[in-house]
């Protein structure tokens, strides 16, 4: 692994630790050139996942810009970051195990808000406001309505 801070080649791991969900390795280092420390966190990758666009078009799925989505709508949530990470884990682990290599982007935004739904309801409306594109306050009253008549 190259050192983050001189680019030295060789550096040394101090500490391994697998994350509470055991879904990520953690790892302390060390470079022996500069004497930095830094965190290292190692995942399995299966394959490679291939979003479909609306649009016809196709890129890679990536994992940051997920959770990137997920975190904007949990933000100012009291929802912490290990729950967020196990979320976004168990979706990963959702799409890998369903052995397709595309994922319909309007399929990955419905398992995302189903997640959502569970772990923190004002999340779930703001993610679906961006998803499902809301143009006005009725949209807003429409969908709290819905989840108003689902609880019942």
């Amino acid at each position: 692994m190259r050192c983050p801070f001189c680019a030295h080649e060789d550096t040394q791991v101090k500490d391994s630790r697998p994350t509470e969900d055991n879904t990520v390795i953690r790892r302390r280092r060390s470079c022996p050139a500069c004497n930095a420390r830094f965190t290292t966190f190692e995942r399995v990758h299966l394959r490679d996942l291939i979003i479909v666009k609306s649009s016809g078009r196709r890129e890679a799925f990536d994992r940051e810009k997920l959770q990137r989505s997920v975190e904007i709508a949990l933000r100012k949530r009291p929802v912490d970051g290990e729950r967020l990470d196990r979320m976004v884990s168990s979706l990963v682990r959702q799409l890998e195990a369903s052995g397709q290599i595309e994922c319909p982007s309007d399929q990955l935004g419905e398992m995302v808000m189903e997640m959502l739904a569970e772990l923190d309801q004002v999340a779930y409306v703001r993610f679906a406001s961006v998803y499902r594109d809301f143009r006005e306050a009725r949209d807003f009253e429409e969908f709290v309505g819905q989840l108003g008549e689902q609880d019942d």
